[in-house]
């Protein structure tokens, strides 16, 4: 079952309280997001460890009821 953006935002901004989030779903189907994750808490960490941070924040759904997400973080 594909998962919808406000879910997905919900997802992050619960590890990221400070986060600003912009998911975007790419094909309209609900299976493949692009998002955007501005956070403080990426200082310090590589573009890998951010991408780890995010997709634990998904807690096991990226693969599952999330197909595909192109995703890229930055620091404010």
């Amino acid at each position: 079952m594909p998962m919808d953006a406000g879910e997905i935002e919900r997802l992050i901004k619960e590890d990221f309280p400070d986060a600003a989030v912009t998911i975007e779903d790419l094909r309209g189907d609900g299976d493949h997001y692009a998002a955007h994750v501005v956070s403080a808490a990426f200082a310090g960490k590589t573009r890998v460890q951010q991408h780890q941070m995010v997709y634990a924040a998904l807690k096991g759904r990226m693969g599952n009821e999330l197909h595909a997400l192109a995703l890229q973080t930055s620091t404010p």
